[in-house]
């Protein structure tokens, strides 16, 4: 088995409430009730921080990236004092990537410009739609206007690497206002944006109470023409729901799909950390943050050592998103399982076009990337192993 060596490594950072719960949102957020305990919460961050920190001793952050729930709720000077305890804990690059999630429903003029002053040097919009009656639908609090005063907020405060979120095959939608929120989203000079179908899931109000969603081959038509239009307003597609101008592809999710390490601070935060020379180790804190602001971080963080039969689901799950696809040798390198082992189930994606090969590289086809989901399944599946073409095998 070859040994593992240190890749990349971000920081996220979970903040879990907002002003309301979205009827379509599985992530782990709490409607907020009553004051932000936002000095509570933030010190407990300082701790968790503090307490995670020898686990990456002398190794640097390059992204640090602010989820939730939604950060902005969270003061300038509370989110300065987070990027501080990061800085005093942990090996920050000068030119780490610093991204802030936020709702445009909540931000006060001039705010922009203290987050920046603060440390944050990218922010993601949840602009999800310009439609009035569609963001009433989705239960967002904010209005097509309040997205549009953000990004003005944006520019004037100097944050010009921004991202704008995106979801189309909403209730009602049809091709046409789908194109009508990309051009709205284009108009407002972001430098990346995030395009995601509305997907029903499990636990949510909408998989309980499901809306009427466009049928799938309109929603596949939407994908196609807008993507179209991102292209030529000159936003590449370098993920399945990522399009970005030159060089302002996010560096914090590019970690996470291409098998990098990353600490998982915050309530139900997530991380996954290598320890040369063959473990690789996923933790998870308390999901409640009332039991996460109760709990000592070294009591309350959870490690699971990642079996090494699950490392090539755990890195296609990732890798595959990427439109330009992986090295075989990265692969390897981050999860220590020879090529072999997995050779005929790539082999069975190359004859089924959903995969090619470039060089050394292994690519979704627009094929591939439509139907993910069943590449994925194939790396849970056990399948004969014979010596093929490529170095690879062919499937029995």
């Amino acid at each position: 088995m070859p040994l593992l060596a240190h890749p990349p490594l971000s920081l996220y950072l979970h903040f879990p409430w907002c002003v309301r719960k979205c009827p379509y949102c599985d992530f782990n957020s709490y409607t907020l009730h009553g004051e932000l305990a936002e000095d509570r919460y933030i010190d407990a961050i300082e701790r968790d921080i503090e307490s995670q920190a020898p686990d990456v001793s002398g190794r640097e952050i390059t992204s640090i990236f602010m989820g939730g729930g939604t950060p902005s709720l969270f003061s300038p000077n509370a989110i300065a004092r987070v990027l501080d305890a990061t800085r005093r804990y942990l090996v920050v690059a000068p030119d780490a990537e610093v991204t802030m999630e936020a709702n445009p429903g909540t931000i006060e003029r001039g705010k922009f410009a203290e987050y920046r002053a603060a440390g944050v040097n990218r922010v993601s919009l949840g602009a999800q739609s310009f439609n009035a009656q569609r963001l009433e639908t989705l239960g967002r609090i904010h209005s097509p206007q309040e997205t549009r005063r953000a990004a003005e907020e944006l520019h004037t405060a100097g944050i010009e690497n921004f991202n704008l979120d995106l979801m189309y095959a909403l209730p009602g939608q049809d091709v046409t206002e789908a194109l009508h929120d990309v051009e709205a989203a284009i108009a407002l000079a972001p430098t990346h944006l995030s395009h995601y179908q509305l997907t029903l899931e499990a636990g949510t109000v909408f998989a309980a109470q499901p809306p009427q969603l466009p049928a799938d081959d309109i929603a596949a038509e939407m994908l196609v023409a807008c993507g179209e239009r991102l292209a030529a307003a000159g936003f590449a597609q370098y993920e399945v729901s990522g399009y970005a101008q030159p060089g302002r592809q996010c560096r914090h999710n590019l970690n996470y799909w291409t098998f990098g390490d990353y600490l998982g601070v915050g309530a139900g935060a997530h991380g996954k950390l290598t320890f040369a020379p063959d473990t690789i180790v996923r933790t998870v804190q308390p999901r409640e943050p009332r039991r996460y602001l109760a709990a000592t971080p070294a009591a309350a963080l959870t490690r699971k050592n990642v079996p090494t039969a699950d490392l090539p689901f755990e890195f296609m799950l990732n890798a595959l998103r990427l439109v330009e696809g992986f090295e075989a040798a990265t692969f390897v390198e981050r999860t220590g399982v020879e090529w072999e082992e997995i050779a005929p189930k790539v082999d069975a994606l190359i004859k089924r076009k959903l995969l090619i090969v470039q060089g050394t590289r292994l690519i979704p086809t627009v094929t591939g990337l439509r139907f993910l989901n069943d590449m994925l399944l194939s790396f849970l599946a056990e399948t004969p192993q014979t010596t093929g073409p490529f170095g690879l095998s062919t499937a029995v």
